[in-house]
C-alpha cells in the first residue's frame, strides 16, 4: 500500500484532477496523502480528501483541522499506516464521522467499523501470529465499596492487569446500571493490583467469529453509555498501565487523576483493529480528532505528565 508525499502545489492539482478518487484511496492502493503545507492551512485541500478513504495528512507548523492527522513530523504515523493501512484508514474515517454526531450514533459507527475490521486481513494475521489463548477463571471481576461517602467501583482482576474481558464488561455494565437508579453521589473507578487496565483481554479477541453478531454484542452490552451517562459523577483514578479499553474507558469520566507512575497506550491499530470501547468518542472529546488519530498511528506510550499536557487526565499525583 502507497503513501503519496504531495507539495502543497501538488495537492491543489490534484484537486483539479476529475479523477482524483483513483489517484488516493485505499482500493486504489493509496492509503494515505502527506501534504508538506508550510504555514499554510491547506483547508480546501484537507476538505475534498478528507471525503475519500485515505488518510489525510498536513504536514506544516499550523494545518487545518479537516487534516485527520496535522503534524510537523509525519514519519511515525507513515510507520503506523504501513503496518496496518486498512485499519488505518476505517480509523480516519470512523473518527472524522463519530466527532460531529450524538453519543448513541458515534458508539453505533465505531461499533460497524469496528466489525468491519474484525473480519478483515489485518486482524487475522494478528490473530495468527499471537495464537490462541484461553482462561478459565469465574471470579468476580467488579467490587463496589463505599469510602468516605463515594462509591467506589474497583475493576478487580489483578493477576491480569484488569484485563476487561466479557464478564468484566457485563458486571460494570450491571454496577452503573445499579448507580444511575440510585443517584448515591461521587463515584470513583479504580483498578486493583499494579495497573488501572491493561486492555481488552487478549484471550478474548475473535472468540466471536461472526462481526454481525459481535457488533449486535456491542451494541446491547456496551460500558461506554452507561458511564458518560453517569460521567459528571465519576473520577476515574488511573495508575501503572492504562491500555485500550481502559484509555477509553477512563476518557468519559468527568474527572481522571493519574499517579506519577501511570502510562498510556493506544495499541490497537496495529492489531488490525481500532477502539472499540467508545474510544473513538470519549478520547477525541478529550485531546481532539488529529492528535487522537496520530497518537493510534504512532503507537508510543506516554507518561502521566504528557498525558495531563494533552488533557487526557486532569491532575497528576
Amino acid at each position: 500500500m502507497q503513501i503519496e508525499l504531495w507539495s502543497g502545489e501538488q495537492a491543489r492539482a490534484a484537486l483539479a484532477n476529475p479523477d482524483l478518487d483513483r489517484l488516493a484511496g485505499a482500493a486504489h492502493g493509496v492509503a494515505a496523502v502527506v501534504v508538506d503545507l508550510g504555514d499554510d492551512p491547506g483547508t480546501e485541500i484537507a476538505s475534498r480528501l478528507s471525503e475519500l478513504p485515505v488518510v489525510a495528512i498536513g504536514c506544516g507548523t499550523g494545518p487545518d483541522a479537516r487534516w485527520d492527522v496535522a503534524t510537523e513530523n509525519p514519519d511515525a504515523v507513515v510507520d503506523g499506516i504501513r503496518a496496518a493501512p486498512h485499519a488505518a484508514v476505517v480509523t480516519a474515517q470512523t473518527l472524522r464521522l463519530t466527532s460531529e454526531r450524538s453519543l448513541a450514533d458515534g458508539l453505533a459507527i465505531e461499533s460497524l467499523a469496528y466489525a468491519t475490521l474484525q473480519s478483515g486481513p489485518e486482524f487475522a494475521d494478528w490473530l495468527t501470529a499471537r495464537g490462541r489463548r484461553v482462561r478459565k477463571d469465574d471470579s468476580p471481576r467488579v467490587t463496589v465499596e463505599e469510602i468516605d461517602g463515594a462509591v467506589v467501583v474497583t475493576l478487580d482482576r489483578p493477576k491480569l492487569r484488569n484485563l476487561l474481558d466479557a464478564r468484566m464488561r457485563d458486571e460494570l455494565v450491571e454496577v452503573l446500571r445499579a448507580l444511575s437508579i440510585a443517584d448515591s453521589g461521587p463515584i470513583r473507578l479504580r483498578g486493583a493490583g499494579s495497573a488501572f487496565c491493561a486492555g481488552g483481554d487478549p484471550a478474548e479477541f475473535g472468540t466471536v467469529t461472526d462481526p454481525a453478531t459481535a457488533h449486535l454484542i456491542r451494541s446491547s452490552a456496551n460500558v461506554a453509555p452507561w458511564l458518560a451517562s453517569l460521567a459528571d459523577r465519576v473520577t476515574a483514578s488511573v495508575h501503572g498501565p492504562c491500555v485500550g479499553a481502559g484509555v477509553e474507558l477512563a476518557a468519559f469520566c468527568h474527572r481522571v487523576k493519574a499517579s506519577p507512575d501511570a502510562r498510556f497506550r493506544l495499541p490497537e491499530t496495529r492489531m488490525g483493529l481500532m477502539p472499540g470501547a467508545g474510544g473513538t468518542v470519549s478520547i477525541p472529546a478529550r485531546i481532539g480528532r488529529q492528535r487522537t488519530l496520530e497518537w493510534l498511528l504512532s503507537d508510543v506510550e506516554i507518561d502521566a505528565d504528557t498525558a495531563h499536557a494533552w488533557g487526557l487526565v486532569d491532575e497528576v499525583g
